[in-house]
């Protein structure tokens, strides 16, 4: 299990030390706060909705949905796959119960830092906070490219920019979960690929 540890954690060192402004010995003095080792198995559930996101995880392995249950259908959001961060984001910025449910669609495996962990860091190092602030930045964006693909009436058009912006997605992913993504019946999916 420590060994499995250290092997996420090597995989987050080797991304933040690609980060201009990082110093090593903060990397190092970051990386030990990632002390929540987690294996999922195809179906765990990483957060159910209700529950309260109290960790920020890094995928070392395998892949996750992120969707919102509904009464009618289970509405993915998002994914997670090796060398991402994932959590239930509103939830671990709030301290609320999670609206969403993040699920293994194959084992997964994750090191996890805690949200006071990861919050008294950034309040002490200015660079990685300003880390922190730039990937906020840059999810924000895309979260907005993905409301423009929501608003898209067409298909097609909603499916280019999918695979213009993530075409990796469809050797990870099942179909299915691409298709409730993008807003379309896994047929009409089929049918446009």
């Amino acid at each position: 299990m420590a060994e499995t540890r250290s092997e996420g954690r090597t995989m987050l060192a080797e991304l933040l030390r690609q980060v201009p402004g990082l110093a090593e010995d903060d990397i190092r003095e970051f990386l030990l706060l990632w002390n929540r080792h987690v294996v999922l198995r195809r179906g765990d559930f990483l957060i159910r909705a209700g529950q309260v996101e109290r960790h920020l995880y890094f995928v070392t392995s395998g892949v996750l949905r992120i969707y919102y249950p509904s009464q009618t259908e289970e509405i993915c959001v998002g994914f997670g796959y090796a060398n991402t961060m994932v959590c239930s984001f509103p939830s671990f910025v709030d301290s609320r119960p999670s609206d969403y449910c993040l699920q293994a669609l194959k084992k997964c495996e994750l090191v996890a830092i805690s949200r006071t962990d990861f919050t008294d860091f950034l309040e002490r190092n200015a660079a990685f906070a300003r880390f922190w602030r730039t990937e906020l930045e840059r999810v924000l964006v895309g979260r907005i490219e993905r409301e423009i693909d929501l608003l898209l009436p067409e298909p097609e058009r909603r499916l280019a920019r999918l695979l213009a912006r993530s075409p990796h997605i469809f050797q990870l992913v099942p179909k299915k979960y691409i298709a409730s993504y993008l807003r379309m019946t896994p047929e009409t999916l089929s049918r446009l690929r």
